[in-house]
C-alpha cells in the first residue's frame, strides 16, 4: 500500500484492491454487529472512508485487514454509545409520556407570563430548561455545561416543567378572560 500525504492517504488502486479483497467479509462482520443491512452498509462505508483519510496510520500493509476490522468495530461501539446517550424514539411510541396541553391552556399563555414564570425559577431549574428548550442543547451537552450528571439534568427539567405548569395555572395572567369568539353562526342567531 502506498501512503501519500495528499488529501486522500491511500492511492486509488490500493483503495480499490482493499475494497475488492475485504469488502464482503467486512460487510458480513458489520451485519453481525448491527443486525441491519442499512447500518451494516453505513459502517462498512465509513470504515473505507476512514481508510482514505486515516490510512497513513497504517504502518504495515500486512495489517490492513486487521486495521479495517478494528476501525469498523470501533465505529460500531461509538455509534452504540451515542445511541445509549441520545436514544431515538418514534413519536408514536412516546406520545403517552408527553404532557397533555388543553387548547384552553394554550389560549391563556402569553410570552410575558411564560418569561416571568421562567425567570422566577431557581437557577438550578431555570438553567437546564433554558439550555434545553431555548438553546436546543441535548441532555448530555447540558450535563457537560453545568457539570452535573445527566440524570440530574433530566430530573431538574422535569421538576422545572411541573413548577412552571403550576405557576402558569395559578398566575393572574392565566385567569379566565372574557373572550368573545367570532363564530358566524353565533352572531347570526344572536342578531336574528
Amino acid at each position: 500500500m502506498v501512503i501519500t500525504n495528499t488529501l486522500t492517504c491511500v492511492n486509488e488502486s490500493d483503495y480499490e484492491q482493499a475494497v475488492e479483497l475485504f469488502y464482503s467479509s467486512l460487510y458480513a462482520f458489520a451485519y453481525s454487529l448491527a443486525r441491519s443491512q442499512d447500518d451494516a452498509c453505513e459502517l462498512t462505508q465509513e470504515t473505507y472512508s476512514r481508510l482514505l483519510t486515516k490510512g497513513h496510520q497504517l504502518r504495515n500493509r500486512s495489517r490492513l485487514k486487521s486495521w479495517l476490522f478494528t476501525t469498523l468495530y470501533r465505529l460500531f461501539l461509538a455509534g452504540k454509545r451515542r445511541h445509549t446517550r441520545l436514544p431515538h424514539f418514534e413519536l408514536s411510541c412516546v406520545e403517552h409520556e408527553l404532557p397533555a396541553v388543553e387548547p384552553v391552556q394554550l389560549d391563556r399563555l402569553d410570552d410575558g407570563a411564560v418569561r416571568n414564570a421562567l425567570l422566577g425559577l431557581e437557577d438550578h431549574y431555570r438553567l437546564p430548561v433554558t439550555l434545553f428548550y431555548l438553546e436546543s442543547h441535548s441532555y448530555a451537552e447540558i450535563a457537560d455545561i453545568l457539570d452535573v450528571p445527566i440524570g440530574t439534568v433530566m430530573s431538574r427539567i422535569s421538576r422545572a416543567k411541573e413548577i412552571l405548569r403550576r405557576k402558569m395555572l395559578e398566575s393572574p395572567a392565566s385567569a379566565p378572560r372574557n373572550v368573545v369568539h367570532l363564530n358566524p353562526e353565533v352572531l347570526k342567531s344572536s342578531h336574528g
